[in-house]
């Protein structure tokens, strides 16, 4: 009887440990479940922070979306300029030259529709939604030099007495106006640069460009030549405006031939409009507006197709005059080409400078570049005689076939 009663509580114990580490282990399942579904729930949380982040930048971008769909779909706007106010309307002169009277859109503010305001009109009922900046013609804005020229005029050679010139006529005013005052004269207004090509005249204004401090402006005369009446004398216009606002600054124009030819009494519309271009650069240049800190260079290979008024003291002062190189010019040009070049001890500017009579600047520059591809090709550290000798040969055919000007030459 004592053995079994011995034998029943350790049964007992034995159970109770069995259940106790079942239910230890479901509660250790339960706590790993319980944590796995945590972690998933903060994962799914923060996938749907995600997805909400996302889709409200969805949300913004069908908005802008829509507006710009919107903007695409609404009527182009018509520019015009503001001519008189009358009461609460206004006349505006359209973009095509026709005048009406128009409503104003009541938020605009009302001093700033002044006579010459350039505004925007609805296409449809032509009421002022909105005064727009005066902006310059893109060609006109696009004529500022940003980064100067590498030219200097230390690369310029047999141009001693032109740079000086130059020099005194643009840049000493602009560094010294206050001597131009006490003097009580007027400096000079413009430069004229005259010569055949290849003499180097748009390398001196490259030259000034780099050596100068102020705003410098380049065109090319053809671009001035418009195909609207009146088009061309507004850019004229717009460039002298960009100018004075920019000043001090320097305004040069390329092959100004192309605007600046001589009147005629007969012509066709054409050149009628090419005229009235001339005309404005002619009030620009000496009209009732002054040019302040604005210089003006131009430049030609044609300065007998002027047109005398704009040859005339007061518009160009000076005159400067390139004219081929002589043989003292010619060996300082092939000095300046040359001075970065690896030569033999066999080559001499002064015999180069004989060989090439009637030669260019341009025709030298190619000599040289002639004669370093040379040297190149044969694998060569440096250029001698021969090499020059063979590339003024090839550069005369060049001109020979040049000067052939027969008809035969339209069918080689």
């Amino acid at each position: 009887m004592s053995s079994e009663a011995e034998d029943a509580p350790k049964g007992d114990n034995s159970q109770i440990h069995e259940s106790r580490d079942s239910i230890r282990g479901a509660l250790t399942s339960v706590q790993k479940e319980l944590k796995e579904l945590s972690e998933s729930a903060q994962q799914l949380l923060t996938e749907k922070l995600f997805l909400e982040n996302e889709c409200s930048q969805l949300k913004k971008r069908v908005n802008r979306l829509d507006e710009e769909l919107r903007n695409l779909r609404s009527p182009p706007f018509v520019i015009g300029f503001v001519q008189d106010r009358i009461g609460d309307n206004a006349v505006v002169r359209s973009s095509n030259g026709t005048v009406f009277l128009v409503t104003v859109n009541r938020r605009i503010d009302e001093a700033s529709i002044a006579p010459g305001a350039r505004v925007a009109m609805n296409q449809d009922t032509l009421s002022i939604i909105e005064v727009l900046d005066n902006a310059w013609d893109p060609l006109v804005s696009g004529a500022e030099i940003l980064e100067r020229p590498e030219t200097r005029f230390t690369d310029l050679g047999g141009l001693d007495e032109q740079i000086s010139q130059l020099r005194q006529c643009i840049e000493l005013p602009l560094a010294r106006p206050e001597a131009f005052r006490e003097f009580g004269i007027d400096p000079p207004k413009g430069v004229l640069i005259t010569g055949p090509p290849g003499t180097g005249k748009t390398m001196l204004a490259k030259a000034v460009a780099n050596s100068t401090e102020v705003t410098f402006l380049s065109l090319v005369g053809s671009e001035l030549a418009q195909k609207y009446i009146g088009e061309g004398g507004r850019m004229v216009r717009e460039l002298f405006e960009l100018a004075r606002a920019k000043s001090p600054s320097i305004i040069f124009i390329d092959e100004i031939d192309a605007i600046g030819s001589k009147r005629l009494d007969v012509a066709t519309s054409g050149d009628r409009e090419v005229q009235r271009t001339l005309m404005q650069l002619l009030a620009e240049l000496d009209g009732f507006d002054s040019l302040d800190n604005v210089k003006v260079i131009a430049a030609t290979n044609r300065p007998e197709l002027l047109d005398a008024a704009l040859l005339r003291p007061g518009r160009f002062d000076r005159i400067i005059t390139i004219n081929s190189p002589n043989s003292e010019a010619r060996e300082l040009i092939f000095e300046v080409h040359c001075k970065h070049m690896p030569l033999t001890d066999g080559v001499s500017y002064r015999k180069l400078s004989i060989a090439t009579e009637g030669y260019s600047g341009a025709e030298i520059k190619s000599v040289v570049i002639e004669a370093g591809m040379q040297a190149i090709t044969d694998g060569r550290s440096s250029c001698n005689h021969k090499d020059f000798m063979d590339a003024i040969s090839t550069i005369d055919i060049k001109r020979n076939e040049s000067d052939y000007s027969g008809p035969d030459s339209l069918y080689r």
